[in-house]
């Protein structure tokens, strides 16, 4: 069975109506050009707010389901595509989540991911603004196959990928907001691109699952400083082939066909999840086994 995933890279603005707007031309682009299921990036109607804390940002934040959503569901229904639609969450007074909203192809609202590892980094003070996801790694049933959003520093968990494929997922959905400091990029841009690209690569092989990771791409924030995100949207196969790849610097759609018997064939080729020791993983619970 061949599902067609839609990768939609973008450079966003300080406007979200016109993000929002970019966003569903790219998902009708998408569609007519045979994607079946399209994912948007992390946050995808906003610049990245979190490279400063600033109590004003909340005012960002929508109810989920909410407008956004409705909208979404609609044109998921008129173009019969599965959607998956990272958003800033407003949960209660003071709590935020940084969340993805999965729509089925017939306008159904699935359901949420919330992001579950929140990092804290110079320019990425997400836990200023997000409080931890609490659903667990979930996996969606769609028209067009099993689906699991990761967001973005999730990608680096070998655990949550896991979770996510025990639970049946056959395509790993990554919506990020990944970039480089500037001031770092020339000594360490490479790497931390490789590192990035590598170990979302891995899950796929080591999972037997197909792994789509959609970035943003542009500079966000004053200059010389911000960052830069590093865009590089890419799909992998489970034997960890890169399918498809954008550029670093351009808003792009690539849409790529994934044939999902090779999901089996390579389970079965490579045997991980036979071989695995569930009576001796206990320390995997633990912070640190010593």
């Amino acid at each position: 069975m061949i599902v067609s995933i839609g990768l939609v890279q973008l450079a966003l603005c300080d406007d979200s109506d016109l993000n929002f707007a970019k966003a569903l031309d790219r998902i009708r682009q998408a569609a007519e050009r045979g994607a079946q299921i399209v994912c948007l990036p992390e946050l995808f109607r906003n610049l990245y707010f979190c490279q400063s804390e600033n109590h004003d940002r909340f005012a960002l934040a929508e109810t989920l389901p909410g407008p956004t959503t409705d909208r979404l569901s609609e044109v998921a229904a008129r173009m019969g595509v599965v959607l998956i639609a990272p958003l800033f969450e407003r949960r209660a007074p003071g709590i935020f989540h940084n969340s993805a909203a999965v729509i089925d192809a017939d306008g159904r609202f699935l359901g949420l991911y919330r992001k579950m590892h929140i990092p804290e980094d110079p320019l990425y003070h997400e836990k200023f603004y997000f409080a931890p996801g609490d659903l667990g790694f979930r996996v969606w049933e769609t028209r067009f196959g099993k689906v699991a959003v990761l967001i973005c520093w999730d990608q680096w968990y070998p655990e949550a990928a896991r979770a996510a494929a025990l639970g049946g997922a056959q395509v790993l959905f990554y919506p990020t907001a990944i970039g480089w400091h500037p001031s770092e990029k020339t000594q360490f841009g490479e790497t931390q691109h490789s590192s990035w690209e590598t170990i979302q690569r891995s899950h796929a092989i080591a999972n037997g699952v197909f792994v789509a990771a959609v970035n943003r791409t542009g500079h966000e924030g004053a200059r010389p400083g911000g960052l830069e995100f590093w865009g590089a949207s890419f799909a992998a196969a489970p034997d960890g082939r890169v399918l498809a790849r954008a550029s670093h610097d351009r808003e792009e759609t690539l849409v790529v066909p994934c044939d999902l018997d090779q999901i089996e064939a390579s389970r079965t080729h490579w045997p991980f999840l036979r071989d695995r020791r569930i009576d001796a993983y206990q320390d995997l619970l633990k912070r640190f086994s010593s």
